[in-house]
C-alpha cells in the first residue's frame, strides 16, 4: 500500500498517516510517498501512483485548509477515514535566539504562532514553505534562520529547540482525512472492512445551492434537524464563479447506508444545484474508544 503525504520526512501529515496506520493494525505493510505540496497528494492519487492520501482538513486555531477543500470539490475522491493530531510547534534553529532574522514555516504554522511571532520576533522576516519539515530542512543552512516545526523534526534535521510550545493556544489540533479514489482500489477495501466494527460514523458532503432564493440554506439544514441528524461541521467556500457565490461543506453523524441518511440526502439533492457525497467513515473518537 502506497500512501501519499505532504513531505519531506517529519511533517505532521506523516505523523497523521502513521497514526492512522497504527489504528488499523497494518504497520510494516505500507510505504509513505512524500509530496511537495497538498495538491501533489491529490495528483498522485488521481494518477494511481498511490492507493491512499492523507491530507490536513482543519486546524483548531487557524480553521480549514483551503487547498484541501478546493481539491475535494474538484477531484474524484472518497473519504475513508479521519485522524486528529496534537500539534506542538517549536522554534528550531542552529543558531541562538538573538541571531534569528528569518523564520520559516508552512502558512498554517505561521498562523498558529502569529501572536508569539509578533511578541518575540517583531523584526524577523517570515517566509512560507511547503511544509513544516521543509522549513526545518531549510533552517539548517544558516544560523540566522529558524523554523516552526515539531520537536521530532529538530532531531531529524539536527536542529536545536530554541523555544518549545510556541503556538498561540495551548490546545492545538489538526484534523486529517484519509482519501482514496472513487473507484476504490482492492488493497484499500481491506482497510474499510477492518473499520466496519466501528459503530459511530460520520458523513461528509458538498452542496451548491445554485438558486438564489430566501431560505434555501435553511431548507437544507431543516432536513437534518427534522430527521434528528447531528451536524458536526458546516462551512462555506467561494465557488470561484462570481463574488458572493458559495459552496457548502457539511459533516454530520451517520452512515450513508442508513435509511434516515439516505432519505435526507435524497430530499436535499432535489432542492440544490449540486450535491457531492465525499464518503462515510468512522469518527475519530470511535477509534479512541476502541483502544
Amino acid at each position: 500500500m502506497i500512501i501519499g503525504v505532504l513531505g519531506p520526512k517529519g511533517t505532521y501529515s506523516e505523523k497523521a498517516a502513521e497514526q492512522w496506520i497504527e489504528k488499523n493494525g497494518c504497520e510494516g505493510e505500507d510505504v509513505l510517498e512524500y509530496c511537495a505540496d497538498i495538491q501533489d497528494v491529490f495528483s498522485l492519487l488521481e494518477s494511481k501512483a498511490c492507493e491512499i492520501g492523507v491530507v490536513p482538513l482543519e486546524n483548531s486555531i487557524e480553521g480549514s485548509v483551503g487547498i484541501t477543500l478546493d481539491r475535494l470539490l474538484e477531484n474524484d475522491v472518497n473519504i475513508i477515514g479521519e485522524t486528529i493530531v496534537t500539534i506542538e510547534h517549536c522554534l528550531l534553529s542552529r543558531g541562538k535566539k538573538e541571531e534569528i532574522k528569518v523564520i520559516l514555516s508552512h502558512p498554517q504554522g505561521l498562523g498558529q504562532c502569529r501572536q508569539f511571532l509578533k511578541d518575540q520576533f517583531p523584526a524577523a522576516e517570515l517566509r512560507t514553505t511547503g511544509s513544516t519539515s521543509h522549513a526545518a530542512k531549510l533552517a539548517t543552512e544558516f544560523e540566522e534562520m529558524a523554523a516552526i516545526a515539531s520537536p521530532e523534526t529538530a532531531e531529524m534535521y539536527d536542529l536545536n529547540i530554541i523555544m518549545p510550545n510556541i503556538q498561540d493556544r495551548k490546545h492545538n489540533h489538526t484534523r486529517f482525512i484519509v482519501i482514496t479514489r472513487t473507484d476504490i482500489p482492492e488493497k484499500v477495501k481491506d482497510y474499510i472492512k477492518a473499520d466496519e466494527q466501528n459503530s459511530s460514523y460520520k458523513t461528509s458532503i458538498i452542496v451548491y445551492l445554485d438558486r438564489d432564493r430566501p431560505g434555501a440554506l435553511y431548507a437544507i439544514l431543516g432536513e437534518f434537524a427534522k430527521n434528528n441528524i447531528n451536524l458536526t461541521r458546516i462551512e462555506s467556500r467561494p465557488s470561484k464563479k462570481v463574488l458572493g457565490d458559495y459552496v457548502f461543506y457539511i459533516d454530520f453523524e451517520g452512515n450513508i447506508n442508513d435509511t434516515i441518511i439516505k432519505d435526507a440526502i435524497s430530499n436535499i439533492e432535489s432542492n440544490v444545484g449540486m450535491l457531492k457525497i465525499l464518503g462515510s467513515y468512522p469518527k475519530f473518537d470511535s477509534y479512541c474508544e476502541s483502544n
